[in-house]
């Protein structure tokens, strides 16, 4: 299931997004009159970017969080379709030119499914370009929190977490591409570290957000101060990007 998002808070330390957005759209060729979905709109923040790509086009924008959603479609132009919906489950309202993403596909378990989605709500010839965390993401920070909630107070509450993250390698990427429709299907590992800004608030809006779901509200601010004092000072996060290009058949 999607779960909520502090959309606010996210909105205002995505900075990091905002790289990772720009290295995927220089993958991107575009003439400006394209129909492009965003998939995993977030907060908009990125989406602004593919409206200022296409000015003779349109965006659609696509999130599973009503949170995310509301705040979309407060910071976006009115001209920009933003639909609330699980990923698992598109429906685009149109066939669309290119599927754009960025650090959102490795929120979704069912690969398989999600590459069939998007395949779907593509035009033959179309493109898929994304970016997401990829095998070895942030491996080092989830093993110091985890090594924090294993702790009392708590592991009380966090001792039978199930991670929702689903990290995957470029070769079990490009297979699912494939079986979904998708020729020209690369992808590849990216080290990306992050010095994060407003570290608490990113850990508790990105990183820790799930930990947090599963926390009484007056253990969540204990947990992230005690994750936090685990690393450097700035604190820089050891991320590692899929990259995907994709073209439907």
């Amino acid at each position: 299931m999607t779960r909520d998002w502090a959309a606010g808070t996210y909105h205002r330390v995505s900075a990091p997004h905002l790289l990772w957005a720009d290295a995927i759209l220089a993958r991107l060729p575009l003439r400006g009159d394209e129909t492009i979905l965003d998939a995993g709109c977030g907060s908009g923040r990125v989406t602004a970017k593919l409206v200022d790509r296409v000015p003779r086009g349109h965006v659609i924008a696509v999130d599973g969080s009503p949170a995310m959603v509301a705040q979309a479609r407060e910071n976006l132009p009115g001209e920009v379709l933003v639909l609330e919906q699980d990923l698992l489950a598109l429906e685009a309202p149109e066939p669309v030119d290119a599927v754009f993403s960025s650090a959102v596909f490795h929120w979704i378990g069912d690969h398989p499914r999600l590459f069939a989605r998007l395949a779907a709500s593509l035009k033959p010839g179309g493109r898929l370009v994304a970016q997401c965390g990829g095998k070895g993401n942030i491996d080092g920070f989830r093993a110091q929190s985890d090594a924090i909630a294993a702790r009392e107070p708590y592991g009380e509450h966090l001792g039978g977490f199930a991670a929702p993250w689903n990290y995957a390698t470029p070769e079990e990427t490009e297979e699912r591409l494939r079986a979904a429709g998708f020729c020209e299907a690369r992808a590849w590992l990216e080290p990306w570290p992050v010095v994060p800004p407003e570290p608490a608030d990113f850990l508790r809006a990105v990183c820790l957000g799930p930990h947090l779901d599963a926390l009484p509200e007056e253990l969540r601010d204990p947990y992230v101060d005690d994750v936090l004092a685990t690393l450097d000072d700035p604190p820089v996060l050891d991320y590692v990007r899929l990259n995907i290009d994709a073209v439907r058949y």
